[in-house]
């Protein structure tokens, strides 16, 4: 494995089991894989499953752009019962024990929640208040309400309707609270709800189909096969606009100069935020804003040799 070190750089899509913090899931891929830096592109509740995207060595740098986009989860949400966190691990906070709800009113609850809305952020989140992370915060009794969030809800399915469980699917954009959709649909439905089961099945543009476990991770990493696993940093940016760079940009942009406006004008496009540049091999050689600043597209990432 120590000829990994140096040159392992780029994205591994892991399936992260239940019962196991994002933070600490970083931590096994970084011991399978024996390399220095490791970190993830969007965290996990502990209690969830599914796609977890690491990032390895230098593409640690390029996980601000992988949690750009949209993500897919499929859920279970309990009818009736409210819990502070919005989630089973909570402590319940009432409970309605007549539940008069219709199938209609649950389709029409889910199709008012489709579109750009605001959302408030959960009390037990990860989001930080003065650096601390807001769950630490709850559990010692200070409970910070961060101000709404916009959000986009593109799709919210019902998959199987068995009260007073509801099975789901949702694709939403980044910044979005599955936990909190459940609990607003069970407001609008006048009874309360929380999530019980959570599995992200897309993000940053792959597919739970892609990811495998940390026992195929370890075993792979063990026996040298790993490399079929490791997607390359110019890979990794699914969707993002690209230039193809001759060696004479390669060289400009290594040395920090601007390049060339014409060349990024071509495929700067104003609905994604960044583009990459990339030379005749493949190799990812930066990621460049795509609006204009003082008559230049600004460099948001270079990777040098």
């Amino acid at each position: 494995m120590g000829h990994y070190k140096g040159c392992m750089n780029g994205i591994i899509v892991i399936n992260k089991p239940q019962d196991m913090t994002s933070a600490c899931v970083v931590t096994q891929v970084k011991r399978s894989l024996k390399v220095k830096k490791a970190g993830h592109a969007g965290t996990l509740d502990p209690f969830a499953t599914g796609v977890l995207v690491c990032c390895i060595n230098k593409a640690t740098r390029l996980a601000r752009f992988l949690t750009y986009g949209k993500k897919r989860y499929e859920g279970t949400m309990r009818l009736g019962i409210r819990t502070d966190t919005q989630d089973f691990t909570g402590r319940v906070v009432s409970k309605e024990p007549n539940l008069k709800v219709t199938d209609q009113e649950v389709h029409r609850a889910f199709r008012n929640l489709l579109g750009v809305k605001y959302q408030n952020p959960p009390v037990y989140s990860a989001l930080k208040h003065h650096g601390v992370p807001l769950y630490k915060l709850a559990r010692r009794g200070t409970f910070v309400q961060k101000p709404p969030r916009c959000i986009s809800v593109y799709e919210l399915e019902v998959i199987d309707l068995s009260m007073p469980y509801i099975r789901f699917k949702v694709c939403c954009g980044a910044g979005t609270y599955v936990r909190t959709l459940c609990a607003d649909i069970g407001e609008a439905l006048g009874c309360g709800a929380h999530l019980v089961e959570l599995c992200r099945t897309e993000s940053s543009g792959f597919s739970i189909n892609e990811a495998i476990s940390l026992n195929d991770l370890k075993r792979l990493a063990a026996t040298g096969k790993i490399s079929n696993h490791l997607i390359p940093m110019n890979d990794a940016l699914i969707g993002m606009p690209v230039i193809i760079a001759d060696n004479e940009l390669v060289q400009k942009i290594q040395h920090g100069r601007p390049a060339p406006e014409e060349e990024v004008a071509v495929v700067a496009n104003a609905t994604y935020p960044w583009l990459k540049v990339s030379d005749t091999q493949g190799n990812l050689i930066a990621v460049l804003k795509s609006s204009k600043k003082n008559g230049v597209y600004p460099y948001a990432c270079v990777f040098l040799d």
